[in-house]
């Protein structure tokens, strides 16, 4: 099948077959472009203009996840017209598959010694998708070290080319400062503000959403916490370790608040004006784009699950929900992809490689905190559909400092034009015949197409009564900020426990190990014991009630 390539594949293309076939100053070219600027098309194209040209025999593709492999077949069958077999660690020899393969990076390990004797007996062109995956010191990387060595090329591909953890990848050189130090010849870079430039992304617009939250410790004591403003305790409860970490604004903001009852998400809480305020981002989008959908993606299966029921409350229609727990949840992202229902909220289903070009919201509450995923994230909702589509991306996150520095420098990547922010849509544009209608109209002058209600959320400002737009951070009349205010009792603010050390400790442990800590820690350390000294430098003064648990069992 003819593909018709944007400009910057083609180059991508030439630079690939001159620097691999021409050249041959080395069987690796990387390929660094922005996510959703057509890294996988291009690929596809350069295998088979290898294959054109009698270089290679077979393509052995590694990407991140199943949801992605699938992907992968589907667009190699659309430009080569050859199958993609995907296969699994449980596969065994693939000698006997006379046909190009596609695996996760998972699978690798198991597969290794079947994937060296594919490259050794044939002419191998192996793809590796979001190449970070690949450190040189874990095991995925390893496995690929081994598995590839007698492959003839190596396209390397990613659009986040410096691992969060600071590990080198395999097969690249690295400068003094961490980044890819691939030979300029070898290389070709599309970063994001380039691709939005040339229209190939979306502009992406930060929401950071504040919030104030007044916790009520004891005796009349009230923490106040919000992004800008640390807690800050004093007296007999500044001793308790757990406290200050428990009393943070991000993990505030990602604790599920109640009812009275405990179980019905509260509709005036911290993530039901988030949830708002994307909504009302939603609605204004499906102006432009009828089918535009949000993403939510959460730390938690609980978080999820509540996630899930607040969106329901607010918006009236259940979103689709995956995780981990959920049977078939390719099938459900599949089946999102492919309707018009609002939301899809996820807990570590919904990230690199993921391609669902209608998400334009993106709800950003995760367990990681690194660039890498933060960045991965954003590249969900920035995919155009073409040169008719005139909409942006959003993306909401807590006004959180580690999240404002990325959102910043993905900010300083486009240019000013692209940056400046963007006004209210004037018109509403007919899905069925693309007319320009008014936003009030109720069916298309064009073609009669009917229009759904559109109900457009509104607040009143407490201080003028004036009434303004539900996504609005101040009031259009007067200036008084709308940051929201959240009071919240200490077991409460405590419901998720801590987090330390990498340890996830619920809160009755938590509260058991404040109990037992200084005396357990004191008597360790009369002992004398070695090894027992060893084991408290290691555990967190927060675990010692789950490990006391663990011993009364």
């Amino acid at each position: 099948m003819t593909i018709k390539l944007r400009p910057w594949q083609t180059e991508a293309l030439q630079k690939s077959v001159k620097w691999l076939i021409d050249d041959r100053q080395d069987r690796h070219f990387l390929i660094n472009a922005a996510p959703g600027a057509g890294k996988t098309i291009a690929s596809c194209v350069i295998a088979e203009t290898l294959i054109q040209k009698d270089e290679i025999d077979r393509v052995v593709v590694i990407a991140p996840r199943t949801e992605v492999v699938n992907q992968w077949a589907r667009d190699y069958r659309l430009v080569t017209g050859r199958h993609m077999a995907k296969v699994t660690g449980q596969d065994g020899d693939l000698t006997t598959l006379n046909v190009d393969v596609c695996a996760t990076w998972a699978a690798v390990q198991n597969l290794s010694a079947s994937m060296q004797t594919v490259c050794e007996q044939n002419r191998t062109l192996v793809i590796c998708d979001e190449h970070h995956h690949a450190a040189v010191q874990a095991a995925w990387g390893s496995g690929a070290d081994d598995a590839f060595t007698e492959a003839k090329f190596v396209l390397i591909l990613t659009g986040t080319p410096i691992r969060s953890d600071g590990e080198h990848s395999v097969w690249l050189a690295y400068n003094d400062a961490g980044a890819i130090d691939h030979p300029d010849d070898g290389t070709y870079t599309l970063t994001y503000g380039q691709a939005v430039d040339l229209g190939y992304c979306r502009q992406v617009t930060f929401h950071r959403h504040q919030g104030e939250f007044s916790v009520d410790l004891a005796d009349g004591v009230k923490v106040q916490i919000s992004g800008d403003q640390a807690a800050v305790i004093t007296g007999r409860l500044a001793r308790i370790p757990a406290l200050q970490r428990a009393l943070g604004f991000y993990r505030l903001a990602t604790t599920p608040q109640f009812e009275a009852d405990g179980q019905t998400p509260l509709l005036t809480g911290y993530q039901a004006s988030m949830v708002e305020w994307g909504n009302q981002k939603l609605v204004e989008l499906r102006d432009r784009m009828p089918d535009a959908g949000g993403l939510v993606i959460a730390p938690s299966i609980e978080m999820a699950e509540y996630m899930s029921d607040l969106i329901e409350r607010i918006d009236g229609e259940k979103p689709i929900l995956v995780h981990s727990n959920v049977s078939n949840a390719d099938g459900k992202i599949d089946a999102f992809r492919n309707t018009d229902k609002k939301w899809l909220v996820s807990v570590a289903m919904v990230s690199e490689g993921i391609d669902i070009q209608r998400l334009r919201v993106l709800l950003y509450l995760p367990s990681a905190q690194t660039e890498l995923a933060f960045r991965q994230a954003v590249g969900r909702v920035v995919r155009t559909r073409g040169y008719d589509d005139d909409t942006r991306a959003y993306a909401i996150i807590p006004a959180f400092s580690t999240f404002e520095e990325y959102a910043r420098r993905i900010e300083n990547e486009m240019s000013a034009a692209a940056r400046a922010q963007p006004s209210a849509p004037r018109t509403r544009r007919c899905p069925v015949c693309s007319a320009e209608c008014s936003l009030r109209a109720k069916t298309c002058h064009g073609c009669g197409h009917e229009f759904p209600e559109r109900a457009i959320p509104t607040k009143v400002c407490d201080d003028c009564q004036t009434i303004n737009p539900m996504t609005a951070v101040t009031c259009r009349a007067c200036g008084s900020s709308f940051t929201p205010s959240f009071v919240l009792t200490l077991d409460e603010a405590l419901r998720t426990g801590a987090i330390a050390r990498g340890m996830d400790i619920n809160e009755d442990e938590v509260r058991e190990s404040e109990k037992i800590s200084s005396e357990v820690r004191a008597r360790i350390l009369q002992s004398g014991d070695e090894q027992l000294l060893k084991l408290i430098r290691i555990l967190p003064d927060e675990s010692f009630g789950r490990l006391k648990t663990i011993l009364n069992a």
